[in-house]
């Protein structure tokens, strides 16, 4: 049963188990962004400060979405997660109803 602001058991086992997976999409995505900046045609040092901004901004995307995981704040980092498509909407779909809602709204705050 959840506390408070907390997520409800069953939704926080789920997001736990979910979170990895996203975090490889998450990384998959900034890796594939990194690779097309590495074969365009711009010169070796353009790349590399481009590849290195790209790193450096994703590195804190990454530690906001995925650092310090807690029940309190798993609905804000789930909305966070989701916001950026690295969850189906099959997986969202596996949360409470309650869950989802929270979701939607603390995406919505942030639009």
């Amino acid at each position: 049963m959840a506390r408070g602001s907390d997520t409800p058991d069953r939704d926080w086992k789920l997001f736990r188990q979910l979170q990895p997976l996203a975090l490889e999409r998450f990384c998959e995505k900034v890796l594939s962004e990194i690779g097309e900046i590495s074969r365009s045609g711009q010169s070796a040092h353009k790349r590399y400060l481009r590849v290195f901004k790209i790193v450096r901004d994703q590195d804190k995307e990454l530690a906001t979405l995925f650092d310090n995981p807690r029940r309190s704040n798993a609905w804000f980092q789930l909305s966070l997660i989701h916001s950026h498509d690295l969850l189906t909407l099959e997986e969202m779909e596996n949360f409470s109803l309650e869950t989802q809602q929270r979701v939607s709204e603390l995406a919505k705050r942030r639009i």
